[in-house]
């Protein structure tokens, strides 16, 4: 038996360029030198606050940091409304989900930086939710790569971590299952390169998600 734990953005859903005009927006209502385009990506994977501060060049979370993260979240339906955005599935994404959900060894479950909300958003919009049987958000655990997200759905499962495979396309997916003691696939499709997701304890890279479906062999 195995527990396939997908992280969401970079992963699942191209959701890069709605963070980043959400972050855009809060940025500019705090009176705060736009983000590039780069910055942004480049803390996808972390907690909110968490990735704010990184933003700004801060190792830890101050009280701006909790009114930006607050400001935030009441714009990002709105953004996503005004702008169209529906977090698209990467090409193959949904084919790979439904070859392993029919699986009697596999379980599959989310463990991502997203809120509670914004998972279950994706998961209702791509219908997803009936596959995914277990769940760890920003609002449950600390911030990646922290291993409770991955610990914790092991717990709710009866999984042992070294039966759980992570996938992500982050640098602190891959610290993350290393520091939970789970498996580590790296996404070449993702925000990071190939070469970070190596470096920071990728087991293996998926250049596309039906690449994915042998480490469940």
């Amino acid at each position: 038996m195995k527990l396939a734990l997908f992280d969401c953005d970079g992963t699942l859903v191209d959701s890069a360029g709605l963070i980043h005009e959400t972050m855009r927006r809060t940025f500019e209502k705090f009176g705060k030198l736009e983000p590039r385009f780069e910055d942004t990506k480049a803390i996808v994977g972390l907690s909110l606050d968490i990735a704010i501060a990184r933003m700004q060049g801060r190792p830890h979370v101050e009280q701006q940091d909790i009114e930006m993260t607050a400001h935030y979240k009441s714009l990002f339906t709105v953004v996503r409304q005004d702008l169209d955005f529906r977090e698209p599935l990467f090409p193959g994404i949904r084919e790979m989900i439904d070859a392993i959900s029919g699986r009697e060894d596999l379980l599959i479950g989310a463990v991502t930086g997203k809120s509670r909300r914004g998972l279950n958003l994706v998961m209702e919009t791509h219908g997803f939710d009936q596959h995914f049987v277990v769940a760890r958000t920003a609002d449950d655990c600390p911030s990646k790569p922290h291993p409770a997200m991955v610990t914790e759905c092991c717990d709710e499962t009866g999984m042992n971590a070294r039966d759980a495979i992570v996938i992500g396309d982050a640098v602190y997916d891959m610290q993350m299952a290393k520091a939970a003691g789970a498996k580590a696939i790296g996404v070449a499709w993702g925000y990071a390169s190939v070469d970070e997701l190596i470096a920071n304890g990728a087991d293996a890279i998926a250049y596309h998600p039906n690449e994915i479906l042998r480490h469940f062999s």
